[in-house]
């Protein structure tokens, strides 16, 4: 099982990479159109992920900037969220290189940010949501991508294998 969530971050970087990669190329109108995601733009739904992320890390790690609310907008700018995402891409794959199978297996206990609530799992099922949770919502950046009249792209897990990730096969 390590081995696949470090694969995933992997995956994620490059997948993100991409998605970032496709937003350059659209004009700020178009970033900021609301083409019905559940945050309705590229904008707003690439801010959620940086800001969901942000979240899972600080639960994961102990540190970082943890926003208070789901649709926190951290970056206006592209360019400045671009940065944002890839640094925190390095520190998602640097984690998953320091798990070893006993921290995933282990109870995980964390709070809510909808509901102040504790909850507790195990590490490797909230480590899965926060990789399956990139990939809701990177559909829904295709989606958006594609309502905009952008080419598709090729996001798929199988893909990056076969190409950029061929070390995980």
């Amino acid at each position: 099982m390590l081995r696949q969530y470090r694969m995933f971050a992997a995956y994620n970087r490059w997948a993100n990479a991409l998605v970032y990669a496709a937003a350059a190329e659209l004009s700020d109108a178009e970033f900021r159109s609301d083409c019905g995601a559940f945050f309705g733009s590229l904008h707003r739904t690439l801010n959620h992920l940086l800001v969901a992320d942000r979240i899972w890390m600080k639960r994961f790690t102990g540190t970082g900037e943890a926003p208070s609310t789901l649709d926190a907008v951290l970056y206006e700018e592209l360019e400045m969220l671009t940065a944002a995402r890839q640094a925190e891409d390095e520190r998602i794959v640097a984690w998953a290189g320091t798990l070893d199978e006993a921290s995933l297996a282990a109870d995980f206990t964390y709070r809510m940010v909808t509901r102040p609530v504790g909850i507790t799992q195990p590490l490797w099922t909230a480590l899965a949501h926060l990789f399956n949770h990139q990939t809701h919502h990177r559909g829904q950046c295709h989606m958006t991508l594609t309502a905009l009249g952008k080419p598709s792209l090729q996001l798929d897990l199988i893909h990056f294998l076969r190409n950029e990730g061929r070390e995980w096969m």
